[in-house]
């Protein structure tokens, strides 16, 4: 069992935490109750949080294996980008917006506007087993996979559309510069949270640093390392659900990660 001392606020995308230890998986034998964390672009991680764990490197490649194109989960969106575009494959264009490991995307079934992780998805090796999708429940950035997620398995559609490319780039240049845990919240059915954010006066305000950024309501962004901290963090997005259910009775659901 490797363990290695994880600084969280340079580990995670929002830049907030502390020197914690964690656990680096390299087989599928491996502790139940662990906490697998990806590389931690919609993470915010306690200080006390405890049985953390990272998957090894072992686990990040990516091998056509005919009908199928199959990942390892701690491969880099960016990097399965890069291949489906070099090799004229459609279904994964978003990718080129959306940081993170395959398996967090995967496990939250992540997207952009109507596009998911689930469309091109043939199946996920979930503890070391081989499931289909159709056995599993994929919804709006959720799904219901418990066990750690060792890779996934995407089908070969020939056609990368350069369109949506340009769509998604477009998009991504709306998203805030400065440390950030990406979208905090699920939209509403119907309803976006950045409106409804932006709604109640909660663009651009801030506790010690952390809250909602004044380019993109619904981004938890982190504008004073120094100062922002977890419990900032928590504060700020309690805030934020509570003025909105006040004044339109929607509970906002949490899209980013809290380990606790």
């Amino acid at each position: 069992m490797l363990i290695k001392n994880i600084d969280f606020s340079k580990y995670l995308s929002l830049k907030i935490g502390t020197i914690l230890p964690v656990e680096i998986i390299d087989g599928f034998e491996y502790n139940k109750d662990l906490r697998i964390l990806g590389f931690g672009y919609n993470l915010l991680v306690s200080p006390k949080a405890e049985k953390l764990a990272i998957l090894d490197d072992c686990f990040d490649y990516i091998r056509d294996i005919g009908e199928f194109i199959e990942v390892g989960a701690s491969t880099r969106s960016s990097k399965l980008f890069r291949f489906f575009f070099e090799n004229d494959l459609r279904g994964l264009e978003f990718l080129r917006s959306l940081p993170g490991s395959i398996g967090g995307l995967v496990k939250m079934n992540a997207g952009m506007k109507a596009y998911e992780m689930k469309d091109t998805l043939e199946s996920v090796c979930i503890d070391g087993e081989w499931v289909n999708i159709k056995e599993l429940n994929f919804s709006y950035r959720s799904t219901d996979i418990k066990g750690i997620i060792f890779a996934a398995r995407f089908k070969k559609n020939s056609g990368f559309n350069h369109n949506l490319l340009e769509q998604f780039q477009i998009l991504r240049k709306s998203h805030p510069s400065v440390p950030s845990c990406g979208s905090c919240f699920k939209n509403p059915k119907g309803d976006y949270a950045g409106r409804l954010i932006e709604a109640v006066g909660m663009k651009g305000y801030y506790i010690n640093g952390v809250g909602f950024s004044d380019k993109h309501a619904n981004f938890l962004v982190n504008i004073d390392k120094q100062r922002a901290d977890f419990d900032s963090a928590l504060e700020v997005i309690a805030l934020a659900q509570k003025k909105v259910f006040d004044a339109f009775g929607i509970k906002l659901e949490k899209e980013v990660i809290i380990v606790e």
